[in-house]
């Protein structure tokens, strides 16, 4: 109860400033915190990646597997995303089976990947009908500051790009030896806006989504092409506001995007 009342007093304060054209932490409604990206972190993973946007702490690995094809595209491989909610990244963050939001933030990560056709997954086939590499990105949110679809997706792509795929030879993985890089063709990205006291600011801080009444998710690729959306939370959005969205995201993703080397 007490904690439910601190968080209230929160969204008060936070609706307050937005009034007056302000944020709590004093960036302008389209600004993002400080990205950091670090890639190389595991050497056991295929490709790896750690963000921090802000307070925000995400890390990705990439592990590549031999599977059958599914019976529709016996000529392709695919991708997997997985969340894990760590305990240690948040108070409300409990050890089980995966949460809605933690359902959410894969599939929003994996369709924008697998929509903006950063990958040609006939590219995995080994043997049609026979073996394909799927590509298991396992996302671990190691701090929650607000804004982890952001840095979800962000970290997915950093480990991607980084990524190598093993030696098949004679019907087995080669450990520690592989073939070549991933050819990862587009670098999507998320921008995720949200809707506090009818006002539109990106990145939005933990405080900020309790006090938001909707968020817009918008996936982008360097071609200004629009990927996927997702739109979460109560409230709506005039056709006017998923406008101004939706260009907000894509002037966003070109700063996201251009932090990669």
């Amino acid at each position: 109860m007490k904690e439910e009342i601190i968080w209230e007093l929160r969204s008060d304060k936070v609706k307050e400033l937005a009034k007056q054209g302000k944020r709590i932490d004093g960036r302008s409604f389209d600004e993002y915190r400080k990205l950091e990206i670090e890639t190389g972190i595991s050497e056991n993973a295929h490709g790896s990646c750690r963000v921090k946007l802000g307070e925000t702490d995400v890390i990705a690995g990439v592990k590549f597997d031999v599977a059958e094809p599914y019976p529709d595209s016996p000529g392709e491989g695919s991708i997997t995303v997985g969340v894990e909610l760590m305990p240690m990244a948040s108070p409300v963050f409990e050890p089980g089976p995966p949460r809605a939001d933690s359902i959410e933030l894969a599939r929003v990560t994996d369709r924008g990947i697998r929509e903006s056709k950063a990958i040609d997954f006939s590219e995995l086939c080994i043997t049609e009908g026979e073996h394909v590499w799927f590509a298991f990105i396992d996302l671990y949110i190691a701090n929650d500051n607000g804004n982890l679809f952001d840095a979800c997706a962000l970290s997915a792509i950093g480990a991607l790009l980084e990524a190598k795929i093993p030696k098949f030879e004679d019907g087995k993985v080669i450990q520690k030896e592989f073939s070549g890089k991933l050819n990862l063709k587009k670098k999507p990205v998320l921008a995720t806006i949200s809707k506090v006291a009818g006002v539109l600011l990106a990145d939005a801080l933990l405080a900020e989504e309790k006090a938001s009444e909707a968020r817009f998710s918008v996936s982008t690729t360097e071609n200004e092409e629009l990927c996927a959306f997702q739109k979460g939370g109560s409230g709506t959005f005039t056709q006017k506001e998923l406008d101004q969205a939706i260009d907000l995201a894509i002037a966003k993703g070109k700063e996201l995007r251009s932090h990669f080397k």
